[in-house]
């Protein structure tokens, strides 16, 4: 561990108590988290079942699986593929007690799907990527998908901020690129699947570009961020729109599979359970951390074994989006001082609570929002080096990929020297290791790393153009290259900069990073969003420049004394 010297070093051991407490009590919950095997019971597996019989309807059902297969044998696409393929298998099951799945393979590989009702009709069939990838069948969102959902929250996410008066100012084009993973998503929706992917990549694109220049240009936009609404209408707006994101929550049904598992691996925490058991399922795939901070909702409101509606997934999606929304108003306070400051913070929430990929996540109960808090709140503490690298280390054991930002959260606002650097990246390895070391299982890091980084790495999926496009992997090695680049290049340009500029230069390593990804979705565009509404926003600060000069000057002030390091000399000013 690293530790300040010199004078600071009662004031540095003071900030590192709630620390050490928090890990003790870590530890504490841990337990004999390694002392227990785990079980098959609980993966986070689909809910198909073999059935009882081949001949005999399961309870509810007018057809049995036999008749399920001949009836499915009967549609014209599986006749074309038993004229294809001259050992083509059938197998079915039972989708959650209501209906039957047929599917159609050789040599291990499913080549079509066929779905059956109880009684015996053919509800769909499935061929191509739509027959590994249930999502990949269009109507994911549920509710959310409504026009009357999205369609409002896409317009409230641009009124505030268009300015009539200035019609081509750049802030526009940023916001309907941000809206335009609209298109690839309404393309997803309607089943379009081989054309939603592709389009994701514009908007990212865009992004990616725009918060370069805006890291290493730092230019202030002319005009008002919010030129029409005052301050309470904005503060009024911005409450609304948290309010409405906490019932659309709360009547969006049951969460996807993401924060089922997350409340699996909490009440395995609570049995002292073994988190990494690396089944077919891979609900394990996830940091300690993410599991650890579902454990409080699942001890209020218990899983009881089923896949159901799982309120304590809804409950911690909502809490961490309400704690993202106070952690933006409140980054918006150490920008700025008094009613300007109040003003950004408002525009902060607003955007956050009305920018609709911010509201999917939330209302498919997954654990993203978990990842998009703890950002928020690594930059909200971005002054300390030590407490900036201990919740980026959270953050990184909750979803590794925070480590791609630690290069530039250790060089800071572009501070000299080597302590900070090094109190950041130490703070950050004592607090990822820690957790990740209280949790590993019974055969070591190996197991470890196999459930998690390493399925993640050499997982086959479709949900990117590398995995859509094989042709294309020459171009994901490239991809990946740039990312590296970026992560590094950003930390390298050791130039004074402001804390937008660091919250652009972010949330472009988090877009670098995860365009050469193999599995892309819409639920990680929270996790660069904060940094790019802060990058945005925070550029229009209008008169209040001082504001944030002042508070850099006394930081860096602070800094110094904690460190012990020579103050400047006030008659050189």
């Amino acid at each position: 561990m690293f530790v300040p010297i010199g004078s600071g070093m009662a004031r540095a051991r003071r900030a590192l108590l709630p620390l050490i407490a928090s890990f003790a009590a870590l530890l504490v919950a841990a337990g004999t988290a390694s002392a227990a095997p785990g079980s098959a019971a609980d993966s986070v597996g689909l809910p198909l079942a073999t059935p009882a019989s081949q001949t005999i309807p399961p309870p509810g059902f007018r057809t049995s699986a036999r008749q399920a297969v001949e009836i499915a044998l009967s549609t014209r696409t599986v006749s074309r593929l038993r004229g294809e393929h001259a050992r083509l298998t059938a197998t079915a099951y039972v989708w959650a007690g209501t209906r039957w799945e047929v599917d159609f393979g050789t040599g291990g590989k499913d080549l079509a799907e066929v779905d059956v009702s109880s009684d015996g009709g053919v509800l769909a069939v499935w061929t191509g990527v739509q027959v590994d990838s249930y999502q990949a069948r269009g109507h994911f969102g549920g509710l959310f998908d409504s026009p009357f959902v999205f369609v409002p929250f896409a317009l409230l996410f641009l009124v505030p901020f268009v300015d009539p008066r200035r019609p081509l100012r750049l802030l526009h084009l940023d916001l309907l690129a941000m809206l335009s993973f609209g298109v690839s998503y309404l393309l997803f929706t309607g089943g379009r699947f081989y054309a939603a992917v592709p389009m994701a990549y514009p908007p990212l694109l865009y992004l990616l570009g725009r918060l370069l220049v805006a890291g290493f240009r730092g230019r202030r936009p002319a005009g008002k961020l919010v030129p029409l609404l005052s301050t309470p209408v904005l503060a009024a707006g911005a409450l609304g729109l948290m309010a409405a994101r906490v019932v659309l929550g709360l009547v969006s049904g049951r969460p996807v599979d993401v924060g089922y598992a997350s409340v699996v691996g909490a009440d395995r925490i609570w049995h002292h359970l073994v988190l990494y058991v690396n089944h077919s399922s891979h609900g394990d795939t996830y940091g300690p951390l993410t599991y650890l901070a579902y454990a409080p909702f699942e001890r209020l409101f218990p899983w009881h074994g089923r896949w159901d509606y799982l309120p304590a997934a809804h409950a911690a999606a909502i809490t961490f989006d309400l704690l993202t929304a106070l952690g933006l108003f409140l980054v918006a306070r150490r920008f700025l001082p008094g009613r300007s400051g109040n003003r950004l913070g408002f525009a902060l929430v607003w955007g956050w609570a009305a920018f609709p990929f911010t509201l999917l996540g939330l209302m498919k109960g997954t654990n993203d929002g978990l990842v998009a808090m703890l950002l928020v709140y690594a930059m909200l503490a971005f002054a300390s080096p030590i407490r900036r690298g201990a919740i980026l280390g959270v953050a990184a054991a909750a979803k590794f990929f925070p480590l791609a930002l630690l290069p530039l959260f250790a060089t800071g606002r572009g501070e000299r020297g080597w302590r900070r650097p090094a109190l950041t990246a130490g703070s950050f390895a004592v607090v990822a290791g820690a957790a990740i070391w209280a949790f590993l299982p019974p055969e070591g890091i190996g197991k470890f790393f196999d459930a998690t980084i390493g399925y993640q790495l050499h997982r086959h999926d479709s949900w990117s153009l590398w995995g859509l496009h094989p042709s294309l992997g020459w171009l994901q090695t490239v991809a990946a290259g740039l990312a590296v680049v970026v992560a590094i290049g950003v930390a390298a340009a050791r130039r004074s900069r402001s804390s937008a500029q660091v919250a652009a230069l972010a949330g472009a390593v988090i877009i670098a990073a995860q365009i050469p990804a193999t599995h892309w979705f819409y639920f990680y565009i929270p996790w660069f969003v904060p940094f790019a509404l802060v990058a945005l926003f925070g550029a229009f600060r209008g008169g209040a420049e001082q504001g944030e000069a002042e508070w850099a000057a006394a930081a860096d002030l602070l800094g110094r004394r904690r460190l012990g390091e020579p103050l400047p000399d006030a008659s050189a000013h």
